[in-house]
């Protein structure tokens, strides 16, 4: 953990400098900046390996932000918000944000938070990625699902809708594995909480509500079922 360089982008100082000791104490290297704009700066010439955001910034708030580094790179992003409720951490995920903590936080869920982000996305195949689930087509290497239109290159980790590629974020990729592994299974939100997000407590629901439906947008709006009360499932 001792070479992860995160990028912290917060206005409020105590807050910054606070964070920013735990984070070195616990072995991260952290460039550290007070609004949006220095923010997008500092991550176009450093390039870190996370990208921790306050939604409320001077000269760029947060929610931009995380959009013009999604527009760039597919660098894990996590939003800090003031209020659990607020409409502002569906903005931040419906921006490519891929978790979110809330704000006061304590330092050791900031931390796990920010290791579970990192694990996942080191470890972008997921469990049982390399199946092929029932009703999919399997190719010859059991690589390649097959799904109407949409096909899924679990050795590639490379999705084609129509014969065109699709580009999804490391999140997003994971939460199709999930899906393709067991097309017409229903999974819960919980379930995928896990599987997915890596949480092994209980999160907000809201993250695999957003993620889903931007996956959604990029591999069919039906592409993916809402089962009511249980939670989703891939058509076969």
């Amino acid at each position: 953990m001792a070479e992860t360089h995160v990028l912290f982008v917060e206005d409020d100082d105590v807050i910054r400098e606070a964070t920013q000791l735990a984070l070195e104490r616990d072995g991260f290297r952290v460039t550290a900046m007070p609004d949006g704009l220095a923010g997008l700066e500092a991550f176009r010439a450093q390039q870190p390996d996370i990208a921790l955001l306050d939604v409320m910034l001077p000269g760029m708030d947060g929610v931009s932000l995380c959009r013009r580094i999604r527009d760039e790179s597919t660098v894990p992003v996590i939003m800090l918000s003031a209020r659990a409720d607020s409409i502002d951490v569906v903005l931040g995920l419906e921006a490519g944000a891929d978790d979110y903590v809330t704000k006061p936080f304590d330092g050791a869920v900031l931390m796990a938070r920010i290791r579970a982000v990192l694990r996942r996305f080191g470890h972008a195949g997921g469990a049982g990625a390399g199946g092929s689930g029932d009703g999919a087509d399997g190719g010859p290497d059991g690589g390649l699902l097959v799904f109407g239109d949409l096909e899924v290159d679990t050795d590639g980790m490379e999705v084609r809708r129509a014969g065109a590629p699709v580009s999804l974020t490391p999140t997003e990729m994971r939460l199709l594995l999930e899906f393709s592994s067991a097309p017409g299974t229903v999974l819960s939100r919980d379930k995928l909480l896990e599987r997915v997000w890596d949480y092994g407590w209980g999160g907000d629901t809201r993250v695999v509500d957003v993620h889903v439906q931007r996956l959604r947008t990029k591999i069919g709006q039906d592409r993916i079922e809402t089962v009511r009360g249980f939670g989703y499932k891939l058509r076969a």
